[in-house]
């Protein structure tokens, strides 16, 4: 029986646009090796450093400004990443109330201190009570951990305190959804623009 589900945050819950996020470093920056950095769901580079919070914010956005056009600045970097971040639709606020009420859910995601806080506001823009919502959010800068490790998955399982037989975890990368289920999780993947209610009622149960 399920007991908990865990979700990944950007590509599940909130839309992204990854081109929209390399044109902005590009043409608004300069930063030409964003295409090297910036991936769907594993980053790399610098970014994937800040996302293993290995570096901090100021330092990844010094770095990109030491590659970028003479009179940026440190809040360019940041509306450049904002850029990546698209919505979250309403169909999924109502879902997630009402799993709420029969499941203990949990954000697992791959992410980094400039984007989280925008996720989390674009989530309560959408109407979404998110810390009511979640019992908890496993962030991979905070917890100096990254997807597809079996670390995170570990260390996400032991906070829930539920067995990972009983988790189901969505993810839009095959590598986090593979490695979820070597933790013993059920897992199932999702492709941006599916319906994630349905995707829910196919894996829900064993």
């Amino acid at each position: 029986m399920t007991k908990a589900i865990v979700f990944d945050l950007g590509g599940v819950l909130v839309d992204l646009d990854m081109d929209a996020c390399r044109r902005a470093f590009r043409e608004d920056l300069g930063f030409a090796r964003i295409t090297e950095i910036l991936d769907p769901c594993h980053q790399k580079g610098i970014f994937m450093e800040m996302e293993a919070g290995r570096i901090s914010a100021d330092e990844f956005r010094a770095a990109v400004l030491a590659e970028s056009r003479p009179g940026a600045v440190p809040e360019d970097i940041d509306r450049c990443i904002s850029a990546l971040l698209v919505k979250m639709d309403a169909y999924k606020v109502t879902l997630l109330e009402r799993l709420a009420t029969r499941y203990d859910l949990y954000i697992l995601s791959n992410n980094n201190p400039i984007s989280m806080p925008l996720c989390n506001a674009m989530m309560a823009k959408a109407g979404l009570d998110w810390q009511r919502v979640f019992k908890e959010e496993f962030v991979s800068c905070y917890m100096k951990m990254l997807k597809p490790g079996q670390e995170i998955f570990r260390e996400a399982i032991r906070r829930t305190g539920v067995a990972p037989a009983e988790i189901l975890f969505i993810d839009d990368s095959p590598r986090n959804v593979e490695a979820a289920a070597a933790a013993g999780m059920r897992s199932a993947l999702y492709v941006q623009g599916e319906d994630l209610e349905e995707l829910i009622e196919k894996h829900i149960e064993p």
